[in-house]
């Protein structure tokens, strides 16, 4: 049954942005294992459009942040105003109150911004005036930032790049693509055509599925192996944490879930880890100088290692 919901979800995605589909497949990952996403991308590319796509085919509340340097905490989570009539101050709640979130260009506000939505995305709540208030479930948060526009930008700090689970890229479409693109929206806007396909109870019963999936101590092993292994790279200044890790163990099992299967095999940490711990490491000035990229290096450490030999009817 679920995999037929995911296949819907897909379809949705795929009818507003054309031809990413692993990148949808990774965005819906993601939201099962109850992560968030860093889109990192030119402007155009259809960041957006993706998050509008999957908050409408889940039914769900889509909020859109636009960070700006002089956007302020209360501007992203909310602020009590006094109400002269009742003489009481009333909580009028932000755009990071909802179930999927888009935080454009992220790294365009300051970090004591940035601070409040750290805070959502690891306590799933946000504090107002000294009060704690819960955020709606599903929370999901995919945030966008913009590789070429180093002016008037502040880098995420690792605190926050941790908190994402994956960090994806969209890339350009291939002429075909951008064709079939401009065909569709030369009528009508492809949002328009699509509806829910589940609700958020559904959703939030598929989260917990996910959560049954098996994880033999083999691919625990291996994962903890992977992370370890960037610890002592020789590229790497500091490597990937035990929050990783455990990232990258959640992500299994949602994409297992979603390839319709109640085990993780090792290839989904071969596949998923390059997504999950890229963002994780820091790298040596003279590798960062050389040109390297943490995906590649991931891979590398991934082909280092042997891989495990697990029997799926031991799960």
């Amino acid at each position: 049954m679920h995999s037929q919901w995911i296949e819907q979800v897909l379809g949705n995605i795929e009818k507003v942005i054309v031809g990413k589909r692993e990148v949808a497949e990774l965005s819906i990952t993601a939201l099962l294992a109850g992560g968030h996403v860093l889109l990192e991308d030119v402007p155009g590319v259809g960041k957006t459009m993706l998050v509008r796509a999957l908050a409408t085919s889940i039914g769900a509340q889509f909020k859109r942040i636009q960070f700006t340097p002089d956007l302020l905490p209360s501007d992203v989570s909310g602020v009590s105003i006094y109400n002269p009539q009742t003489m009481q101050f009333e909580f009028r709640p932000g755009p990071l109150i909802g179930n999927i979130v888009l935080a454009d260009e992220i790294n365009r506000t300051s970090p004591k911004t940035q601070a409040a939505l750290l805070e959502g995305m690891e306590e799933a709540s946000i504090t107002v005036d000294g009060t704690t208030i819960q955020l709606p479930k599903p929370f999901f948060v995919m945030a966008t930032q913009n590789p070429i526009e180093y002016e008037g930008t502040y880098p995420l700090p690792e605190a926050q790049l941790d908190r994402f689970i994956f960090k994806l890229k969209m890339g350009y479409p291939s002429k075909q693509q951008e064709m079939d693109i401009l065909k569709r929206a030369e009528q009508q806007t492809p949002i328009e055509q699509i509806g829910p396909i589940v609700t958020i109870e559904e959703l939030l019963e598929l989260q917990q599925k996910v959560q049954e999936v098996v994880v033999d101590n083999t691919v625990v092993s291996y994962i903890v192996d992977c992370a370890e292994a960037t610890r002592h790279h020789e590229s790497v200044s500091l490597g990937v944490s035990p929050r990783g890790s455990l990232a990258l163990m959640k992500a299994c099992q949602a994409y297992a879930f979603i390839k319709g299967r109640s085990f993780v095999l090792p290839d989904d940490v071969q596949f998923l880890a390059p997504y999950a711990f890229s963002h994780r490491l820091i790298l040596k000035p003279e590798a960062k100088y050389k040109g390297m990229d943490p995906s590649e290096l991931i891979r590398q450490v991934l082909s280092r290692l042997e891989v495990p030999v697990q029997r799926p009817t031991s799960v």
